[in-house]
C-alpha cells in the first residue's frame, strides 16, 4: 500500500478518535482519509490496531532523544529532550482528548485500555529504563534500579500537569514553561544519579 495512504489513515483516526472517542467508526476514519473502508481494514485490521499504531508512533517520538546515547548529547540533554516531548504531548489538546477517551472507556473496553497502557506508558518507561541502564554502563550515570528511576523521572516531569490538563483546570504549558520544567527535571535527576 502507498505509505501516504497509511499516514492519511492514521491522521484521520487520530482526529476522529479525539473528537468521537472509540465510537468513531471505521467509515468515518476512511472518509476523512479519502480511502475505502476496506483499505483501512486491509492496512490495520481493526480499530484497536489503529489505536495501537497511533500510540506506538507517539512513543517513538517521545523516546527519540534516548535512542542515540553516543550522539554527543550527555544524559542531561537527552533526558531534557525526552521530558520536553512528554510535556508537549500533555499540552496538545488532541493528546489529552485521546487520553480522556481511553480513561472513560476503560471499564467497557479493558483490552483496549491494556493495549493503550502497555503500548504507551509502559513502553515509554521501559525505553527510558533501557537508556538509564546504557548510561550507567557507560559511566555517565549511576542507577541501580533503572525501572524505578524511570518512574521517578517521569513523575518529576508529568507532575500534576497531566491531571490538570485532563480536568481542564490547567492550561499554562507554553514553550517556555515546558522548557523550564524539562531542563530542571533533567538537571536534578542527573545530579541525583550522577557518577
Amino acid at each position: 500500500m502507498d505509505e501516504s495512504k497509511g499516514v492519511a489513515i492514521l491522521e484521520a483516526a487520530r482526529q476522529a478518535l479525539a473528537e468521537r472517542g472509540m465510537s468513531a467508526s471505521i467509515e468515518d476514519i476512511a472518509r476523512r482519509a479519502r480511502v475505502s473502508k476496506q483499505t483501512v481494514y486491509n492496512r490495520f485490521g481493526s480499530k484497536a490496531e489503529l489505536v495501537r499504531v497511533l500510540i506506538e508512533r507517539r512513543v517513538d517520538e517521545i523516546t527519540a532523544h534516548l535512542d542515540n546515547p553516543d550522539s554527543g548529547e550527555g544524559p542531561e540533554e537527552a533526558l531534557a529532550g525526552y521530558a520536553r516531548v512528554v510535556l508537549e504531548s500533555i499540552a496538545t489538546p488532541s493528546s489529552i482528548a485521546l487520553l480522556r477517551i481511553h480513561i472513560q472507556g476503560a471499564a467497557e473496553m479493558p483490552d483496549l485500555a491494556r493495549t493503550f497502557f502497555d503500548t504507551g506508558a509502559r513502553t515509554s518507561r521501559a525505553r527510558l529504563a533501557a537508556f538509564l541502564d546504557g548510561e550507567t554502563r557507560a559511566g555517565r550515570l549511576r542507577v541501580e534500579d533503572s525501572a524505578l528511576a524511570a518512574e521517578f523521572f517521569a513523575g518529576m516531569v508529568i507532575g500534576s500537569h497531566q491531571t490538570g490538563r485532563l480536568l481542564g483546570v490547567e492550561s499554562n504549558l507554553d514553550a517556555a514553561v515546558i522548557d523550564r520544567i524539562a531542563r530542571e527535571a533533567a538537571s536534578r535527576f542527573v545530579r541525583a544519579y550522577g557518577p
